[in-house]
């Protein structure tokens, strides 16, 4: 504040800026502007000579309306009566000297959270950040908005949430009442102050806490709403299909410029909801009228209209007797829950131009449990896929893919690669190898610790051993990673007897790799990791084998924009996984 009142050229109080008025030469206005001056003021462009006092004002005050500067030539005409010479055109010697429209642009580049203190420095200060410009730039620049007040069409809702039909008894006519706030007398600052700002905390990414099954949420400013879209995979098995979008919640403006949140769950429209944060990455929503999650034809009904949104199919067009028990668990489950949830925050992965590929959000085949949302990120020389959606088996947040890329994996020909067999003996080779370096590594600690406790130095040829094998994985990593920038495709087909549920998998690869995969009985019972082989296809695509189970798993990358969900740096992201771990441990 001391600063800013420097850089006015303001007294410590208004009789210090009394007397500096008195000092001029003549009296100048005063420094009180009205809106409709100043954005008058603003739209012409002219400097204002009175607002705080400078060396040149009384040449300015006694000038008539025909006088004129000569910037060029440094010279005052004043008509006659007075001819001065200048160097140059007057400096501002303070701030608020500046033209009022320089002024608004340089308000316009200050973070939103600062110009509340600006406002207290003068009262022309006071009367500029009022300028829509500055809070419009504000609006687009921190939260990404982008449309017109005046010309704004509401998304995320239907037109019978915005109007309904009010019939005059009187006449066979109707006519239309808008339920929603009229938008057209609302200004930029009320939006930034009363909805943007305050709920800035919840936009982003996040994992509501549905026991096993979890779920992806991406809050983000649309039009004039913040809406919590709750984002569903495809349908199985559909993996190479977009990404369904349904609404959870939605906060807006009222008229009496106060922010509203509504419950956007069920069939009967928005409803009363409310938002509460419980903590830092954490927020819970509860619906205040549940009833509107009900449905006229009870249980039944409800589970039908579930089914056919979650699977896109009836009951009686499930064969498989273990899938209908599947989903019938999770519709009672999830349904108990009626939108009154806890979400904690979750961040994409940051990526690195060592990666194999773009590290992401995939959407991959999961059996009897149909699609699921896994995170892909790089840890050195591992490539790990965690789960966000999850099942009764393995839950979300665990670690459903652990990928060593210091292990390429050769596939041998089109005929060896249909053989089950053969494919299998080819991994679990791989597979004895890292547990016997395993094996020796842990060996190598104890036994160097144990040299290190008795004094001897027995223990440094295991450690260089030790040594030497991180950097055969090193050199064997930047190998296979060369080939992202310049791929080298190869024919690959399924083996006999694996299972797919998407038959149209790519049959040709870049690179594979050996890895493991959690596998889990009911309730998360008895997990363990089993040999499997990842298969890259593309930038967009991978695929893993799992031998055990006989089964294929295809992934295609989630190509939504998510804003507001990078990681502010690695240690946040690192901190995030371990955490989304011990959520369901």
């Amino acid at each position: 504040m001391a600063v800013c009142a420097r850089l006015c050229g303001v007294g410590q109080s208004r009789r210090c800026r009394r007397r500096q008025r008195h000092n001029q030469q003549d009296q100048g206005s005063d420094s009180d502007m009205d809106e409709e001056e100043e954005e008058r003021i603003v739209g012409k462009g002219r400097f204002d000579a009175g607002a705080c006092g400078g060396p040149e004002r009384g040449v300015a005050a006694t000038a008539g309306p025909s006088d004129a500067y000569e910037y060029g030539s440094g010279r005052v005409n004043t008509g006659g009566f007075l001819d001065r010479t200048s160097t140059g055109p007057p400096h501002p010697q303070s701030l608020a000297e500046l033209p009022p429209e320089l002024l608004v642009e340089i308000f316009s580049l200050l973070p939103g959270t600062t110009l509340s203190n600006v406002a207290l420095v003068c009262k022309k200060f006071r009367q500029l950040l009022k300028t829509e410009t500055i809070w419009r730039r504000r609006c687009i620049e921190e939260f990404g908005m982008k449309e017109d007040l005046r010309k704004v069409e509401a998304r995320g809702v239907t037109s019978q949430d915005l109007y309904v039909k009010r019939v005059n008894p009187r006449v066979k006519s109707g006519r239309f009442m808008k339920l929603l706030p009229d938008y057209e007398h609302m200004d930029y600052r009320d939006v930034y102050t009363h909805l943007l700002y305050p709920y800035r905390h919840i936009l982003g990414l996040w994992q509501p806490d549905i026991g096993p099954y979890g779920g992806l949420l991406n809050v983000v400013v649309d039009g004039l709403f913040i809406i919590g879209w709750m984002y569903l995979p495809p349908h199985d098995p559909r993996v190479e299909d977009p990404m369904r979008r349904r609404p959870l919640f939605r906060i807006h403006m009222m008229e009496s410029n106060k922010a509203t949140v509504e419950c956007m769950y069920g069939h009967k429209g928005p409803h009363k909801g409310d938002i509460q944060t419980v903590k830092k990455d954490e927020f819970s929503t509860k619906c205040n009228q549940t009833d509107h999650h009900r449905m006229p034809g009870g249980r039944q009904e409800e589970f039908r209209t579930w089914l056919e949104e979650e699977w896109g199919r009836t009951l009686e067009e499930i064969f498989h007797e273990h899938m209908q028990e599947l989903i019938l668990m999770k519709f009672i489950y999830t349904s108990q829950y009626d939108n009154c949830l806890t979400y904690r925050r979750i961040y994409l992965p940051p990526a690195k131009p060592s990666d194999l590929l773009q590290p992401g959000l995939f959407k991959g085949t999961y059996g009897s449990h149909g699609l699921e949302i896994v995170m892909l990120s790089f840890h050195g020389m591992s490539a790990r896929a965690t789960k966000l959606t999850g099942d009764p088996n393995v839950p979300a947040g665990q670690l459903t893919l652990d990928v060593n890329l210091c292990r390429p994996v050769v596939l041998p020909d089109l005929e060896q690669q249909c053989n089950i067999e053969e494919l299998s003996q080819l991994v679990m080779g791989v597979h004895e190898e890292v547990q016997r370096e395993q094996e020796q590594k842990e060996n190598g600690t104890s036994a160097t610790g144990r040299c290190a406790a008795e004094g001897a130095c027995g223990g440094s040829s295991a450690a260089e051993e030790m040594e030497s094998n991180h950097g055969a994985c090193s050199d064997s990593c930047d190998s296979s990673h060369s080939s992202r920038s310049n791929p080298e495709t190869q024919p690959f087909v399924l083996p006999m007897g694996v299972m797919a549920r998407n038959e149209e998998y790519p049959r040709a690869c870049r690179k594979c790799f050996y890895g493991t995969g959690l596998i889990a009985g009911h309730g998360f019972t008895s997990p363990e990791r089993t040999p499997g082989l990842f298969v890259l296809f593309d930038k967009d695509r991978f695929g893993f084998i799992w031998l055990e189970l006989k089964s294929f798993s295809l992934y295609s990358r989630l190509t939504d924009n998510l804003p507001h969900a990078h990681a502010p740096n690695l240690e946040r992201f690192e901190a995030m996984l371990r955490n989304m771990q011990s959520w369901t441990s």
